[in-house]
């Protein structure tokens, strides 16, 4: 175990056009940043902006700065890891690009999952494998990446000791008090639980073009979870914390996803499922029938209504779900329900089953043995249903039309996603 000073720098968006009289000032801001820690990560798209609109760049400029930023980490002995809009191969990519400590380039990772309109101007990356540098390994992911879980878990099996991510987190605005983003508020510190390792974001803040809002909230994350330094939603400012790096290695499973393809019940269909930790007794149908609903689920399997078939479902138990690769294997296979029995839960149980719904975009039943709860969690990743004290049924109706819808913005849907990252795991092209 050793301990790396690390920051993450949270800048103001810069929209294209204005790089050249912005970028002195953020360089600034590096510099100082910069000063007195080992690792620095930056904004994604710092240079010289993310919402490009066209593939476009001052490619001289962009290494003009770029030949700054390694100035900048030889003279302050600091790896610095910046999101830059980069050619290769007269392509243009969303990278991550990683500078060592005596200025030289160490490496680079390229954006695997594009989101939204990024992919008008960015071409994919294709590869997954950590970058050595003279810190340790680093697990190089862009934005979106940390929404396909098997990217980070990849990296952390390829030999990563940090999750590094240049970010740009967007916000709807729907609550303008409290700029919200899935990743910000849920998943970076799952990343960093579920694979053992520390997590580093760096995000912008403010409005970008008037037309694409940022959520900050850049943050370091130890591996244990725990956010230790987190950016305000609305300032440029640094964050810094010393991680400890060198842990053991994360939870995962021997085997992953050898069952059949899921043969799945008609998708148009809502159907009303109740859940309970209760076995089936000689009330059990009279209850459904008031309840309306097709299926008890319990942890001991299905009681079907009126001689249902069981829907197929991926049953799952003690820390299998923990593993980001075990269900995401199912889903690829087509199932799109998972229950998950727990003996004894944790306060990341919760995370972990919001987490896995909504990435993968299936309901997600978790049987809580320790608190005697049976819960339901959507594809949204919002828990619609579950049981309390004498409250020993719960249903809700379990709508297998969310489990297809699965777009999450324009253009950019999660089942080609998870495909994409396969391929990148098996070294498809």
């Amino acid at each position: 175990m050793r301990s790396i000073r690390t920051a993450a720098l949270q800048l103001s968006a810069t929209p294209r056009e204005a790089f050249a009289l912005a970028w002195p000032r953020h360089l600034a801001a590096i510099e100082h940043a910069a000063t007195g820690c080992d690792l620095l990560v930056l904004p994604e798209a710092t240079l010289p902006g993310y919402v490009l609109e066209d593939d476009r760049t001052e490619d001289a400029a962009i290494e003009r700065a770029i030949a700054q930023l390694r100035d900048t980490a030889k003279r302050h002995r600091t790896v610095i890891v910046a999101g830059v809009a980069q050619r290769a191969n007269g392509r243009l990519r969303n990278r991550a690009l990683a500078i060592e400590a005596d200025g030289t380039i160490a490496g680079h990772a390229d954006k695997l999952f594009l989101w939204h309109f990024d992919r008008k101007w960015f071409e994919a990356g294709d590869t997954l494998e950590p970058v050595p540098t003279s810190l340790g390994r680093l697990g190089m992911l862009v934005c979106a990446d940390g929404r396909m879980p098997e990217i980070a878990a990849t990296l952390v099996d390829r030999g990563a000791e940090i999750l590094v991510m240049p970010t740009a987190w967007v916000t709807s605005g729907r609550d303008p008090e409290q700029l919200e983003n899935v990743q910000a508020d849920l998943l970076a510190r799952v990343r960093a639980y579920e694979n053992g390792v520390p997590f580093i974001a760096a995000n912008k803040c403010g409005v970008e073009l008037g037309m694409v809002a940022y959520c900050g909230k850049s943050q370091i994350v130890s591996a244990r979870g725990e956010v230790l330094a987190i950016a305000d939603e609305r300032t440029q400012t640094s964050i810094t914390h010393a991680l400890d790096v060198g842990g053991p290695a994360p939870h995962r499973c021997a085997g992953r996803a050898h069952a059949r393809a899921a043969s799945a019940p008609d998708p148009v269909q809502s159907v009303r499922v109740a859940i309970s930790m209760d076995a089936p007794d000689e009330r059990t149908a009279r209850r459904l029938a008031t309840l309306d609903a097709r299926y008890l689920l319990t942890p001991q399997g299905y009681e079907p209504a009126r001689g249902e078939d069981e829907m197929p479902t991926v049953r799952c138990a003690g820390l299998e779900p923990l593993d980001p690769g075990y269900l995401a294997g199912f889903r690829r296979l087509g199932y799109r329900i998972a229950a998950w029995d727990v003996l004894h839960a944790t306060a990341w149980t919760q995370s972990i089953a919001r987490a896995r719904a909504l990435e993968l975009r299936i309901y997600v039943i978790v049987f809580d043995r320790q608190a005697g709860r049976a819960y339901a969690v959507d594809p949204d990743g919002a828990i619609v249903a579950g049981t309390f004290g004498d409250y020993r049924m719960a249903s809700f109706s379990l709508d297998l039309r969310r489990t297809t819808e699965t777009g999450v913005a324009p253009f950019t849907d999660i089942g080609e996603g998870l495909e994409r990252v396969q391929a990148a795991i098996s070294g498809v092209s």
